[in-house]
């Protein structure tokens, strides 16, 4: 946070733009904290498309020349076994680079052959002139233009639907998590759960539409709508797991 209060001012003193690396969404709230903080603006998140989970905060004065801060390779697997997220991540990463440097990798849902990255612009030509493998399967990389629709479009997600006699936190994750109310209570009592990446203190606690549920080693679950109320008053929810 003292990080990005530093680039705020560097930014409007100077009149020059200022970038972060990737960052995560928990790191997204504690950068848009500390801009807040810093009375700063003249900001945005990108990643490279809409909805991006990481991204690079861009403090850009509205007078300043602005820079393209993020690049997108495509990887293409050469034989087999094919590489997952987490073979094409280790690979890169591998080469010495930082997890900052890296944003969003996206499988090909139409050609499992071929994935898609964005990483720091500075470092898209690194990565494609020395990038040979991602896990036990030969790759070559190489800079694109543009990611295919298709692809951003990312997984459907699995829309579920519950009834709970409450908004309380333990009673909305226990539907979640399809157990009891008593076990719901016991992940949050042992700190293993975030609400909008914000620890969870307490299991009464009111929860609402689009509240991002991180249960450390079960998951993320975004409660995605609040509903009306049966008759026998029990509220409708709507929610889907990542």
């Amino acid at each position: 946070m003292r990080r990005v209060e530093e680039l705020c001012r560097t930014a409007e003193t100077r009149n020059i733009p200022r970038y972060t690396g990737f960052l995560s969404d928990r790191e997204q709230s504690l950068a848009q904290a500390a801009a807040n903080r810093a009375q700063c603006r003249c900001l945005r998140f990108w990643g490279g498309y809409e909805g991006a989970e990481r991204a690079v905060l861009c403090v850009e004065p509205p007078d300043s020349w602005q820079e393209e801060p993020l690049t997108v390779l495509r990887f293409q697997a050469m034989g087999t076994p094919l590489p997952g997220h987490r073979e094409y991540l280790g690979s890169i990463l591998g080469l010495g680079l930082e997890r900052a440097c890296v944003g969003d990798l996206l499988q090909d849902p139409q050609d499992e052959t071929i994935c898609y990255g964005f990483v720091l612009q500075d470092k898209g030509e690194l990565i494609c002139n020395e990038l040979t493998s991602a896990g036990r399967c030969p790759v070559r990389a190489c800079l694109c233009d543009a990611v295919p629709d298709s692809v951003l479009q990312g997984p459907q997600r699995q829309i579920q639907q519950a009834t709970v006699p409450s908004l309380r936190a333990d009673t909305v994750l226990s539907a979640m998590l399809h157990t009891s109310r008593s076990k719901a209570a016991e992940l949050i009592a042992a700190g293993r759960v975030e609400i909008n990446h914000l620890p969870l203190h307490a299991a009464h606690e009111t929860v609402y539409a689009q509240d991002l549920f991180t249960v450390r080693g079960m998951g993320r679950f975004r409660l995605q709508e609040i509903g009306g109320k049966s008759r026998k008053d029990r509220i409708f929810i709507t929610y889907f797991q990542y």
